[in-house]
């Protein structure tokens, strides 16, 4: 029975999942893509699915990988850069196959409203030489993930459906379809399949190979794909999902040109032909990279001039806009477009008040002294926003983890003292890792793990790892209890804190320090 419901696009995508029969759900928070589990998480007991927080992203996919291979279907959700993490089980599955559908909802961040960088999945799904699915309003992001895990089974392949951070966060009425029910339990018949010895992956690259035509032959054919030879030929038009919504409010409603919408991947290289034939230029716009803009050099060759990102006609960098749109083909609106990020005061975000952080890194900055200052590695989370005055505080965030990793080569360098600052969640992510190899070596260094209880820059999600549990955590991975210090971070507290942190810096091995304290807006 149909219904009809407001939705962010997050959730529409986790909905459609619910609707389609998954049997769970698996991701780690991440803007813009948090909302997606936590909507799976809300609705699992009425549905009877499991909805699983994992430790980091490639656990995530290797969970849904699992309930794949059991014949269920899955659902794995992250961001753009958490697809880094797994990028290992994800580019393998799509050699291996899968059994239930397994579909992959990618949210890239145009713009970094909440990353280190705009990465585009697009690429990564051409990669794997999985299919992908890009929608371009909630309704879509609904029909084209439940179409996605029917794809998924029919080609025993992952699927990917991207979104973007505008489509993530807004909502839209969507009329959902009839839920249906979930798989059966199904092993696989054969296993070599899933068992990736040379003599085996061999067979499976081939398999994965001839059956890339079958699915460009289904793109080519999809509805998601769409042509207009219709209007101004001088110009012709190709765009991806969300670009297409910024062309239409650009021109007023109506494009009065040719153009190619591409919805599903791989792209309809015989509909892109037909649109270049027909006109005289082609401009490009999509929102990410200038993925379309470079298959379609490679495409036509040099015959006819195609403007995008690459030629500079549209930014390489930030957000699409109507108004960005427009200028591309010179039109003088009157529409009051949304003022761009760039005109607005600026507003940095700041730790909360009251935040343990702060005054952990208040005792940071009295150890110091009047002394230089020690050079602080930082990761991923609230903490990072110490950079900022009047704490002055890290000195590098690159990605989950790579604080400590950092650390060992700045003390393989011979730089003493040296710390590194890393959240409870992100060391259960990937800083473990780094921690063993510092403990193995037993380099001279500071590890600062700032335990607040919780996902806190997402949204205060569970994090898997804290309290008494990260203390022995920490000393299983071969740190000396003596040098395993926990402080309790409290302006009461500031002056002790800072001798302790002060004899561990001068400690010539590894020590950590846990400034303990729940964060507040958990606690609230």
């Amino acid at each position: 029975m149909q219904k009809r419901e407001l939705l962010l696009g997050d959730e529409a995508v986790a909905l459609a999942a619910l609707d389609a029969g998954i049997s769970g759900a698996y991701s780690y928070p991440g803007t813009p893509a948090t909302e997606i589990l936590e909507y799976v998480q809300s609705r699992a007991a009425d549905y009877g699915v499991k909805a699983s927080w994992s430790a980091n992203e490639k656990v995530a996919y290797e969970g849904a990988l699992g309930m794949s291979y059991c014949g269920k279907r899955a659902l794995v959700s992250m961001k753009h850069v958490g697809l880094n993490v797994a990028a290992d089980p994800f580019v393998n599955s799509g050699v291996t196959g899968v059994g239930g559908g397994l579909v992959l909802c990618v949210a890239d961040d145009p713009g970094m409203h909440s990353s280190q960088d705009e990465q585009d999945s697009r690429y990564l799904a051409h990669f794997a030489l999985i299919p992908c699915l890009e929608p371009r309003n909630q309704q879509e992001a609904y029909d084209m993930t439940r179409e996605a895990f029917e794809l998924s089974e029919r080609f025993a392949t992952p699927v990917m459906v991207r979104i973007v951070t505008r489509l993530a966060h807004s909502r839209a009425d969507v009329v959902t379809s009839a839920r249906r029910e979930q798989n059966a339990l199904k092993l696989p018949e054969d296993v070599s399949g899933y068992i990736l010895l040379p003599s085996n992956a061999r067979v499976q690259y081939d398999k994965l190979v001839k059956k890339y035509p079958l699915l460009e032959e289904v793109a080519a054919a999809s509805p998601h794909n769409q042509i207009s030879l219709e209007g101004d030929r001088r110009v012709g038009i190709l765009c991806n999902s969300i670009a297409y919504n910024y062309i239409r409010e650009a021109f007023g409603g109506t494009i009065p040109h040719p153009f190619v919408k591409v919805g599903m991947y791989p792209m309809p290289k015989a509909m892109i032909r037909r649109l270049v034939e027909a006109v005289d230029e082609v401009v490009v716009v999509e929102e990410g990279y200038p993925f379309l803009e470079e298959a379609l050099r490679g495409i036509t060759g040099a015959g006819k001039p195609v403007h995008g990102m690459l030629d500079g006609r549209l930014p390489r960098t930030g957000e699409l806009t109507p108004a960005i749109v427009a200028k591309a083909f010179g039109i003088v609106s009157e529409i009051p477009f949304v003022p761009t990020l760039e005109k607005l005061p600026g507003r940095p975000p700041a730790l909360c008040p009251g935040c343990p952080h702060a005054d952990s890194f208040r005792a940071v900055k009295l150890a110091s002294g009047d002394g230089p200052k020690v050079p602080i590695f930082s990761d991923i989370g609230c903490y990072t926003l110490s950079f900022y005055p009047p704490y002055n505080a890290v000195d590098s965030c690159v990605d989950m983890g790579a604080s400590i990793s950092m650390a060992i080569g700045a003390a393989h360098a011979g730089l003493h003292p040296v710390m590194c600052s890393i959240g409870d969640s992100t060391f259960g992510h990937s800083g473990m890792t780094g921690l063993l190899t510092a403990a193995y070596e037993k380099l001279p260094m500071t590890v600062f793990i700032l335990d607040n209880g919780t996902v806190a820059m997402t949204g205060t999600q569970d994090t898997l790892l804290t309290g008494e549990a990260l203390v022995k955590a920490v000393i299983g991975l071969g740190v000396e209890p003596e040098h395993v210090r926990v402080l309790s971070p409290l302006p009461k507290n500031l002056e002790e804190n800072a001798r302790i942190i002060r004899e561990e810096l001068e400690y010539k091995g590894l020590s950590v320090i846990i400034p303990r304290r729940i964060c507040v807006q958990y606690k609230r």
